[in-house]
């Protein structure tokens, strides 16, 4: 569950576990050992875990009968980890009695060894507050990584924030902003590649503020914008993507870097999160509407069919009615591509969560959203019908077989989805296309 993190993350205990004799199951109920990797930037996402754990405590309790029946049965164990395993800790033991491990985003790759005390009979919570990764690089190359099924490599390069926006628990649950060396970074992509993975994913929860806490590795400073360009000379045919960006640590050297790498798919993920300077204040956002603006612009002036994506988050504590359509008018202004949208839900520790005089009733909260996913649906449709009658290279994903038609989908470099006829053979091939129509969430084309 959550984020592009978490994904990796699961590649990773992935690895790991195939170290250990353990093989992937795709029927839960088949399975010796149960994880779930759990998400706290909203509670929908905790509800959801904590619900997925009960179900399992139920199979572990049946399976647990028949044993005392002496019936066969399967041993279970249950695994909590993730975001809010390092929220919630010793909490979670004592309120799911049924769960044997817990271990926090810091704790990944102990895992081996906590799984080793999960056997000897003990119930275990590792969550340090001290982050461990990326420290060297000696632990995660000990084990490989099980990537999912893709074209798609997930590759993080940082972790961590130092922002500390009122509204998100990340530096809570994340820790404190860290990177890898870029030479581990560049060794895992060429490994990818190698491996037949057609585009590579740099993740960071601030992903711009790369390297900082690095020294000068081979004469060469550590940013996000010399990583593209390492990485691009990587030889192969293979595109490059990074998320998340935070606005003002967008470059002007990163904005080269991506003009320059041929490589680099022409794409900005740039959380705004309000469209009213006020509010961007009250979150600790370090900029405002106009400076967010600035960026854009700059940006825009420098590709022609760029795409920039955005966060917006309805209903913050004291947001007014009029700030809340300075968000609304902020997605015309700066035409952005697409937006993720949800409703503030406050979360333990951060300061939001304790101004609970200003909190918003949930049905104002919800009809703002619901206006302003409106909103997005128009950007969406609008930004699509930019695209007709324009090429794109696509990497093609996936297919669909629709009567005695193939219908492939993939995505332009600007990260839009294009559907289109053709050979179920293109999946994992770069086609040149024409689009011929557009639609709120994609683009339709044919071969050139």
């Amino acid at each position: 569950m959550g984020c592009q993190m978490n994904k990796s993350d699961t590649e990773r205990i992935l690895g790991m576990l195939s170290h250990f004799g353990y093989e992937q199951t795709e029927d839960s109920k088949e399975a010796n050992l149960l994880i779930v990797n759990t998400c706290s930037i909203r509670q929908l996402s905790a509800d959801k875990a904590y619900s997925l754990v009960g179900v399992w405590g139920k199979w572990k309790n049946d399976e647990r009968q028949k044993e005392l029946q002496g019936k066969p049965f399967r041993e279970i164990k249950i695994a909590f980890c993730g975001c809010v395993a390092q929220q919630d800790k010793e909490k979670l033991l004592k309120r799911f009695p049924y769960v044997d491990l817990v271990f926090g985003t810091n704790n990944v790759y102990e895992l081996p060894y906590l799984l080793r005390r999960v056997d000897e009979g003990e119930r275990v919570c590792a969550t340090n507050e001290t982050p461990k990764k990326f420290t060297d690089g000696e632990e995660e190359a000990k084990y490989e990584i099980k990537r999912a099924k893709s074209l798609n490599a997930w590759i993080p390069i940082m972790e961590g924030c130092n922002n500390f926006c009122t509204y998100c628990i990340v530096p809570f649950t994340r820790g404190r902003e860290r990177s890898r060396k870029m030479s581990e970074i560049v060794a895992e992509s060429k490994k990818a590649i190698q491996e037949g993975f057609k585009e590579i994913t740099l993740l960071g929860q601030n992903v711009d503020s790369y390297g900082k806490n690095l020294e000068v590795e081979d004469g060469v400073e550590p940013t996000l914008a010399n990583l593209l360009r390492k990485l691009n000379s990587i030889e192969g045919k293979f595109r490059i993507r990074f998320v998340t960006s935070y606005p003002t640590d967008i470059s002007d050297d990163l904005i080269k870097a991506v003009k320059e790498c041929d490589k680099v798919c022409e794409f900005f993920h740039i959380p705004m999160q309000s469209g009213n300077s006020k509010v961007l204040k009250e979150m600790n956002r370090r900029y405002n509407r106009e400076e967010y603006g600035v960026i854009v612009k700059k940006i825009r002036e420098t590709f022609d069919d760029v795409a920039i994506t955005s966060d917006f988050i309805a209903g913050f504590p004291g947001e007014t009615e009029e700030e809340f359509l300075d968000t609304l008018s902020a997605i015309d202004e700066f035409e952005l591509d697409y937006s993720n949208t949800a409703a503030y839900s406050p979360r333990v520790k951060t300061k939001a969560a304790k101004w609970t005089e200003k909190f918003i009733d949930e049905e104002t909260k919800f009809g703002r959203l619901a206006r302003l996913n409106e909103k997005n649906r128009e950007a969406c449709l609008k930004s699509n019908e930019k695209c007709v009658g324009k090429v794109f290279e696509i990497l093609v994903e996936s297919y669909e077989e629709k009567g005695e038609e193939i219908i492939l989908a993939g995505r332009a470099p600007n990260n839009k989805i294009v559907h289109f006829k053709g050979d179920k053979n293109l999946v994992g091939e770069f086609v040149d296309v024409k689009i011929t129509s557009a639609s709120t969430w994609h683009l339709r084309g044919e071969c050139v």
